[in-house]
């Protein structure tokens, strides 16, 4: 069995993770979309807990697609798998140049794990976690950015969080 992580944060999850993971679950067996704590990312909307379940709701639809949380590093939490493979959307080539160099890093601590790029489709190479944070600070519509059952969650959050960061 052919297993893919597909690392993230999503804070919150977009419409552009899910179209990377839906894609990854056509190509490999079973999928992990793991929703791991960034220490770079200090400011985050919602919690670890609240991010997971989130996503859970969003991939229920993927049968081989199975939602974790982990707060240690990406290389170490694909230890207790046979054979991983990360992947990760990209969307610029800066993004491709700071993948690229967490993949040197990841290979450092361990040389098995391979990582494999996607390219976001084209109606997704402007979004991310913090445009769709922003957009929803201000009230703007989130339709087509994120998934429609997430919206009002997401809204809500934003309202209370601009609150207390800005």
């Amino acid at each position: 069995m052919r297993t893919a992580i597909c690392p993230g944060s999503f804070d919150p999850i977009t419409l552009g993770h899910l179209n990377i993971i839906r894609r990854a679950s056509r190509i490999f067996d079973r999928v992990i979309v793991c929703v791991m704590k960034n220490s770079a990312k200090t400011s985050q909307m919602f919690t670890a807990e609240e991010r997971t379940d989130m996503v859970r709701r969003a991939v229920v639809r993927y049968e081989n697609v199975e939602v974790d949380c982990s707060d240690i590093l990406l290389a170490e939490y694909a230890k207790q798998f046979e054979n991983p493979v990360i992947v990760k959307g990209l969307r610029a080539a800066s993004d491709f140049e700071y993948e690229f160099q967490m993949d040197l890093v990841n290979k450092n601590i361990n040389p098995s794990l391979e990582t494999m790029f996607l390219t976001a489709s084209g109606k997704y190479t402007f979004l991310s976690s913090s445009v769709v944070r922003e957009m929803a600070r201000y009230g703007a519509d989130l339709t087509g950015l994120v998934p429609s059952e997430l919206i009002e969650e997401i809204e809500r959050k934003a309202k209370q969080w601009g609150k207390n960061n800005g």
